[in-house]
């Protein structure tokens, strides 16, 4: 029996990121044969800061993954000195340099190049809301765009375990519930302090809620998102 546990902002996420942890560990995994205890649901903190984290206990049974994957499935597809390579190249040695094991896969399309990794102890490369990530894809732009012409130059995501559509899903909601308030009470409503690129997901965001007004206030690295009713400063 192999059990693990997931946490997240809801029992939801925490069941997923449980469910992934097995994958890693039993690749192939049978996931009808997957059980789940709610050790908590967790609680969330006003306006999305300060929640407790829902726990959730996920156990699978002995031989309960189907047969295991061809070994040339899981060799690197991309050619080493390709631009999907050389971004390969560069997370492996991110994870070398942090002690970290995960699993990477990299898409390519003509605009973007996309590595997302998995594994046990991707949340090192995480960080607190996705400060380290941030870091690491900034250096990775940094690393493949240089001495590419600029007309040529992709935008490059590194991603952990899903975390980058988890958070803006996050920050979605919490800039939903601000929104709300401002509208209820007139009042403008200050979010957590957030990364540059956070604070454009929910500038963008509520741009499709014309009847409030966002503007970022403070000063780095503590700068943060101010949500009022439209026509008020």
């Amino acid at each position: 029996m192999t059990e693990v546990e997931g946490t997240g902002e809801t029992v939801g996420e925490a069941k997923w990121a449980a469910l992934r942890e097995l994958e890693q560990r039993h690749p192939g995994l049978d996931k009808a044969r997957v059980s789940f205890v709610v050790l908590s649901e967790g609680e969330r903190g006003l306006l999305g800061v300060g929640y407790t984290p829902a726990r959730v206990l996920a156990s699978v049974p002995g031989e309960a993954t189907t047969a295991p994957q061809d070994a040339a499935a899981l060799e690197p597809a991309e050619a080493p000195d390709s631009p999907a390579g050389r971004l390969r190249a560069f997370v492996e040695r991110v994870c070398s340099g942090l002690g970290v094991s995960a699993s990477i896969e990299v898409e390519e399309t003509p605009d973007e190049l996309v590595a997302r990794l998995e594994g046990r102890d991707v949340a090192l490369l995480i960080g607190k809301h996705g400060q380290t990530l941030d870091a690491i894809q900034y250096l990775a732009n940094a690393t493949l765009n240089r001495d590419v012409p600029e007309d040529e130059r992709r935008r490059v995501v590194v991603d952990a375990a899903g975390y980058r559509d988890r958070r803006a899903a996050t920050l979605e909601r919490a800039a939903d519930r601000a929104a709300d308030s401002v509208l209820s009470t007139g009042e403008p409503v200050a979010l957590e302090r957030m990364t540059a690129a956070e604070r454009k997901i929910v500038h963008t965001y509520l741009q499709s809620r014309p009847e409030v007004t966002t503007a970022s206030e403070g000063s780095e690295p503590n700068r943060y998102v101010v949500v009022r009713k439209a026509g008020d400063r």
